[in-house]
């Protein structure tokens, strides 16, 4: 079973896929996901599981599960959602992914957005 770290890592790596993406560090102990330098993901460089995306569509839904909570310094007003659990508690990797996305694209100009679309 992948330590929580090795799911993040998996996770950050996987957004950097998405078309224009790339890292950004703006705090210790992180580093996320941007385009166009917008964050679209807050994760976690530590050993615990944390990761934070803005989900305009699929946020109500996602405040349900025990572990998700409006993030914090007004984002969650915003749509941004924290995940924070357990390794035994963490998501599928798919659903994981399609949070990631949601917020790619949230956050992602349109041209970007269809170039992903293009892609499938």
């Amino acid at each position: 079973m992948p330590t929580p770290r090795e799911i993040i890592d998996a996770l950050r790596q996987w957004g950097l896929t998405l078309p224009g993406a790339h890292l950004k560090a703006p705090w210790p102990d992180h580093s996320d996901l941007a385009v166009n330098d917008k964050t679209f993901a807050y994760l976690t460089t530590g050993d615990d599981f944390r990761m934070s995306v803005k989900l305009r569509y699929t946020g109500e839904v996602a405040l349900d599960l025990p572990f998700a909570r409006p993030t914090g310094y007004g984002l969650g007003k915003s749509g941004w959602v924290t995940f924070e659990c357990d390794a035994a508690a963490i998501p599928d990797p798919a659903q994981l992914r399609e949070w990631i996305e949601e917020s790619y694209r949230a956050q992602a100009p349109k041209r970007l957005v269809k170039e992903l679309d293009a892609r499938r």
